[in-house]
C-alpha cells in the first residue's frame, strides 16, 4: 500500500459553475478565491490551480500579499499556473499572458506553469520548437519557476517522444512535460511508454478519468465528460504505478472537468475530487 503524495486541486476542479474556453467572465471563478482555498484545505489538498482569467479576476479583489497570506494560512504548499499556448508563434496574446503569469509565480511562489502545445495540430520543425520552449523556460526561470508541457491527443505533440524530443533538445532544466492520464489513455499512449520520460524531465502528473469510449468530439469529451478516479474506465493505479516507477516524488495534479462536477457544491467538489484520487495511491 502506497501512501498518498501531495494532491493539487486544479483550477477546472473547484471551479464551481464556469465555462471553459468561453469569454475570460465566464471562465473566472464565481466563488471567492478564499473559499476555494478554504475548502481544498478542508478536503486535505496540499495546492491548488488558478487559471490565467480567474487569476486576473481575483487581482481586482485583492492583492498578490493577500493571496499568499490566505495561501499560507490554508498550509498550500503547491501553486499551479495555467495556461500558455501561442508560445511556438510567439503571438501578442501569449505574450500577455506570460507577463501575468510570471508576475504572479514569483509573487505566490508558484510551483510550475502550465504550457499547452498548438491546439490545431500544426507541425513545427523541432528546431523551433526547441528554440521556442528554451526561451520560455528562461523566462520562468526568472520568476522562479517551473514550466509543464502537456502533451494532447489533438495537438502536434501527441505522445510522450513528441514531448520528449521538444523538452530534451531544449535542455532547460525547469522544463519537462506534464502528464495527464486523460490525454494518454485519448491518444492511445500506453503506460509503458511512461518509462521513457527521465525523473528530471516529469515535471507534473494530473489524474482523473473517463468512459471507455469517446463522448461527442474529443474537447466535448475532454471538458463536459471527465469522470472522478476510479469511476471510469481508465485504470488509474497503474498509470500511478507507471509514474512512480520513474522515480518521480512531486505531488499530483486531480483534473476533473466536467458538467456534472461543475454542479457539486464547492465543498463536495472538493471532497469527492481528493477522496478518490487519494484512494488510487492505495491500490
Amino acid at each position: 500500500m502506497s501512501t498518498a503524495p501531495d494532491l493539487i486541486a486544479t483550477y477546472w476542479t473547484i471551479a464551481g459553475q464556469v465555462q471553459p474556453l468561453a469569454a475570460p467572465e465566464l471562465e473566472a471563478s464565481p466563488l471567492d478565491f478564499r473559499a476555494r482555498v478554504a475548502a481544498a484545505q478542508r478536503a486535505g489538498y496540499r495546492g491548488i490551480g488558478l487559471m490565467h482569467s480567474d487569476l486576473m479576476n481575483v487581482r481586482r479583489k485583492v492583492d498578490f500579499a493577500t493571496m499568499r497570506s490566505i495561501l499560507a494560512d490554508h498550509d498550500m504548499q503547491h501553486v499551479e499556473l495555467e495556461f500558455l499556448v501561442g508560445w511556438l508563434d510567439d503571438d501578442a496574446a501569449y505574450k500577455a499572458v506570460l507577463k501575468d503569469l510570471c508576475v504572479a509565480a514569483e509573487a505566490l511562489g508558484a510551483r510550475h506553469l502550465k504550457a499547452g502545445p498548438d491546439m490545431q495540430g500544426k507541425a513545427w520543425p523541432l528546431e523551433h520548437m526547441a528554440a521556442r520552449f528554451r526561451a520560455l523556460c528562461g523566462r520562468a526561470r526568472e520568476a522562479g519557476t517551473d514550466v509543464a508541457l502537456e502533451i494532447m491527443p489533438w495537438s502536434n505533440l501527441r505522445s510522450i517522444d513528441d514531448g520528449l524530443a521538444v523538452v530534451t533538445a531544449a535542455d532547460a532544466a525547469n522544463g519537462g512535460l506534464l502528464l495527464d492520464i486523460w490525454h494518454l489513455a485519448r491518444g492511445g499512449v500506453p503506460y509503458a511508454d511512461i518509462a521513457k520520460v527521465p525523473a528530471q524531465l516529469l515535471k507534473h502528473v494530473e489524474l482523473d478519468d473517463a468512459d471507455a469510449e469517446v463522448v461527442g468530439t474529443l474537447l466535448e469529451d475532454t471538458l463536459d465528460r471527465r469522470r472522478l478516479c476510479g469511476e471510469g474506465a481508465l485504470d488509474v493505479a497503474a498509470f500511478v504505478r507507471a509514474v512512480q516507477a520513474t522515480g518521480y516524488d512531486g505531488p499530483y495534479g486531480v483534473e476533473i472537468i466536467s458538467t456534472a462536477h461543475r454542479q457539486l457544491g464547492l465543498d463536495e467538489a472538493a471532497r469527492v475530487s481528493f477522496d478518490t484520487a487519494s484512494a488510487q495511491f492505495a491500490c
